[in-house]
């Protein structure tokens, strides 16, 4: 992997937009190929782009959002650190556009959360999937010698 680029607008009151980028020889990561788009469970076993985002400034609620260049997506809610995890059930789905070449992954992820507050700090990550099934964890900051996308200390992004 040449490089991964992050980009992340709010459009409107609860409208995020994410433009994930990844450059590098795509014929040695697995990309998942494209399927119905729909609510899929353990997307971050393969390549896939995630948010985390606090429901309260203060608070340790948080919501998850994985999204996969396949077009599949995850959504849930978690109450405390990796505890009360729930599905969320958003007005309406993740949309995931995706524009690939030999060299080049573009993902845009549309995300509606006006049905689920977030107003605290953020984590962008990206889970990469090599092509001997390897996996490997990209995030702003790793608190810990062990990646783990959840620990609040890698909410890094300010509201």
């Amino acid at each position: 992997m040449r490089a991964l680029d992050v980009h992340l607008l709010e459009t409107g009151p609860g409208t995020l937009v994410l433009q994930y980028v990844l450059e590098g020889d795509l014929s040695r990561l697995r990309i998942p190929p494209t399927r119905e788009p729909r609510h899929t469970d353990e997307l971050w076993k393969h390549t896939c782009f995630e948010m985390f985002a606090r429901r309260t400034a203060d608070g340790p609620a948080y919501l998850e959002l994985n999204a996969s260049p396949s077009t599949e997506w995850a959504l849930y809610t978690f109450d405390e650190y990796h505890a009360g995890m729930a599905p969320a059930r958003p007005a309406r789905h993740p949309q995931i556009r995706v524009t690939r070449t030999a060299h080049r992954l573009e993902m845009e992820v549309q995300a509606d959360l006006r049905d689920l507050p977030h107003a605290g700090a953020m984590a962008l990550t990206t889970v990469i999937e090599d092509d001997t099934g390897r996996l490997s964890y990209w995030a702003l900051k790793h608190p810990a010698p062990r990646p783990d996308f959840h620990d609040p200390a890698g909410f890094l992004i300010a509201p």
